[in-house]
């Protein structure tokens, strides 16, 4: 692990405060219609950010498989989402599926400690 990585903590948590406020994508140019719901809805905008910036701090720490991997399964959860279109509740699902599995590979990593 490198010696970032309790930078990459900081950045987090600075992630996850307040000014945490806009969805990972321009919501004015949200032309899909599982965007524009993530827009519209501040709980899925939410849920955006921290999908977004989870996914950012492992492609940054992760190795190189690892990173092929998860650029791999976010293009794929990207297909799911929009299957949802602007359906709210199919939208969270996807999303809080999405988040317990970048959550447990970043608390997998966590727990590997220095190297």
């Amino acid at each position: 692990m490198s010696k970032s990585f309790p930078a990459v903590l900081v950045l987090t948590a600075l992630a996850f405060g307040p000014c945490a406020q806009a969805a990972s994508f321009p919501c004015d140019r949200a032309e899909a219609a599982d965007e524009k719901a993530v827009c519209a809805h501040r709980p899925l905008n939410d849920r955006d950010v921290e999908m977004a910036t989870r996914f950012e701090i492992l492609k940054a720490v992760l190795p190189m498989g690892g990173q092929t991997k998860l650029r791999d399964d976010q293009e794929a959860w990207l297909t799911e989402r929009r299957t949802c279109g602007g359906d709210v509740a199919c939208l969270t699902g996807v999303y809080d599926t999405r988040l317990k599995v970048l959550r447990g590979v970043l608390a997998e990593f966590a727990k590997q400690g220095p190297q």
